[in-house]
């Protein structure tokens, strides 16, 4: 079995003291791919070096919500700068987030927009972050759909009106440890089995969100424990998880278009 967690964020500062280790036990585990998280022009910049050179690693280049504010004058261009470099594989992370609205929405909706002309003009896929946002997110979306190749709801926690909206814009679907939270993530488990089996991919977005029914005595995400959240999600579709693997691989290779 091999999986490709497709986002991670392994510059985080909670995996300082152990990176390298994390990455190892990722692939021990069945995880030898790891996508990088950008989330703001200097962390993705550290994701692009950290992933540069190491097989199996790779990295996106984007502004999150959260921080469309901090975004400098030239943010496009040091993303467009990024963007070229081989480990690079998409833009983003980027949309918006009217839940915690740690940015002015308009300035939100500004960064995300200027990212999805980039990830147009450049012809690469988008890893999108929307929460309590979905139907302005969806208008702005549709706008540049077809000038995309491609883009994934990450972490997808939404309701199934909100689901819907991304399987008619033809979107991958992000799933995480989410759907093992027993007291959040429940009604997950009934519209994981509306993904079409192409679209769906898997993902911890680490250090956060690990899945609780692990009980482990940390609280700290790992992608080794991205086949965990594959048994979950493979039980709640009924399907083989070997099987459910092969398909999610092959779709994330597929969307960001790596091998191996």
């Amino acid at each position: 079995m091999r999986l490709c967690d497709i986002a991670i964020n392994l510059t985080d500062g909670a995996f300082d003291a152990d990176r390298e280790q994390v990455v190892a036990t990722a692939s021990d585990a069945g995880v030898p791919y790891l996508i990088l998280t950008g989330t703001s022009e200097a962390e993705s910049e550290k994701a692009a070096d950290y992933a540069a050179g190491r097989p199996g690693l790779y990295a996106t280049a984007g502004v999150h919500p959260h921080y469309a504010a901090e975004a400098s004058p030239g943010f496009i261009e040091r993303l467009r700068q990024l963007a070229v470099r081989p480990e690079v594989l998409a833009i983003g992370e980027c949309g918006l987030d009217f839940f915690r609205d740690l940015s002015p929405r308009p300035v939100q909706e500004a960064v995300f927009e200027a990212q999805l002309a980039l990830a147009a003009e450049l012809k690469m896929p988008v890893l999108l972050h929307e929460r309590e946002a979905g139907e302005r997110q969806y208008q702005i979306l549709r706008q540049y759909r077809d000038k995309l190749p491609g883009a994934v709801a990450h972490c997808f926690t939404g309701d199934e009106a909100t689901l819907k909206r991304w399987l008619e814009l033809d979107l991958h679907v992000g799933i995480t440890g989410w759907i093992c939270d027993e007291r959040r993530g429940g009604h997950l488990k009934e519209l994981v089995r509306l993904i079409p089996e192409d679209r769906l991919l898997l993902e911890t977005d680490a250090p956060y969100l690990i899945p609780r029914d692990l009980k482990l005595k940390h609280r700290r995400n790992e992608p080794q424990y991205l086949p965990h959240i594959l048994a979950t999600v493979a039980a709640c579709r009924r399907q083989d998880p070997e099987a459910l693997a092969a398909s999610t691989l092959a779709n994330s290779q597929r969307l960001f278009g790596f091998t191996g």
